[in-house]
């Protein structure tokens, strides 16, 4: 069943807003979908902003503080089809690099009034809070699969968008393999695709910020790396890079993270 004339509401938490520019990036597509949906809320584009409830949320950024949870909490309470976009909100995104850190002493060291950062120690995904009803990965997304997974809700749809690893489009743009060729710790075999292989397009490796790939076998992947002659400590930084917070990525930091420990 399709809705008429839908509200959508673009929130921000913590991020850097590239994910909500990726929005803006759509230009004509844009304008296409602002005929289409009531843009209620979004402060990137907009001065004027209506409460809830909305029939989509597109939601960009982690969740890393008390206040944005209850904000999470509040914004699905009041949404049909909550949409986590970007890796900062479906994986934790690179502030999730804190996840194994002493935050109170960073905080100690960086701020002069460290009792008035209002952090987690951690940074964590909606999901982890909040039902999701769609996520799409990317740092930031592809516009392409972003308009994609809006167009299918307008339908009525289950969103969907490929779940390929970049290897696939290196695969259809005839790339040379620069893990093989060039034995670069290209993350590509176990991160998910919709960069369109930016990275390895230009001869480098791939650092995984599109975030895991469906069941990326990331343990198997680290043992490959160290076969390679990477140090454990060049493989723990791989898997906790961009995207360090999921599960998957984690098998294979923890592989060889005791001997990144001693050396």
């Amino acid at each position: 069943m399709t809705i008429d004339k839908p509200r959508l509401g673009v929130f921000k938490f913590s991020s850097c807003d590239g994910c909500q520019l990726s929005i803006l990036d759509c230009e004509e597509e844009l304008l296409d979908l602002a005929d289409r949906m009531n843009i209620v809320f979004f402060h990137e584009a907009q001065t004027t902003f209506e409460p809830g409830p909305y029939d989509v949320a597109l939601v960009e950024g982690s969740v890393s503080t008390e206040a944005e949870i209850e904000r999470t909490k509040a914004i699905r309470a009041q949404t049909l089809f909550f949409v986590p976009f970007g890796v900062c909100a479906t994986h934790g995104g690179i502030q999730a690099q804190k996840n194994y850190a002493d935050v109170e002493e960073y905080k100690r060291v960086v701020y002069a009034r460290p009792d008035l950062v209002a952090s987690l120690p951690t940074s964590k995904p909606h999901h982890d809070y909040v039902k999701v009803d769609f996520e799409l990965q990317g740092c930031p997304p592809n516009r392409f699969q972003l308009m994609a997974v809006i167009s299918q809700l307008l339908l009525g749809r289950t969103p969907s968008v490929s779940t390929n690893s970049v290897c696939v489009e290196c695969k259809r743009r005839g790339n040379v393999c620069v893990l093989v060729a060039r034995n670069l710790p290209c993350m590509g075999p176990v991160t998910h695709d919709g960069c369109g292989a930016l990275c390895p397009s230009l001869d480098r490796d791939c650092y995984a910020c599109f975030g895991p790939m469906d069941d990326p076998k990331s343990a198997r992947f680290a043992e490959e790396l160290r076969m390679r002659e990477f140090s454990p400590l060049d493989i723990v930084h791989r898997f906790r890079k961009i995207t360090p917070n999921p599960d998957v990525f984690n098998k294979g930091a923890e592989l060889y993270e005791r001997e990144a420990d001693q050396s």
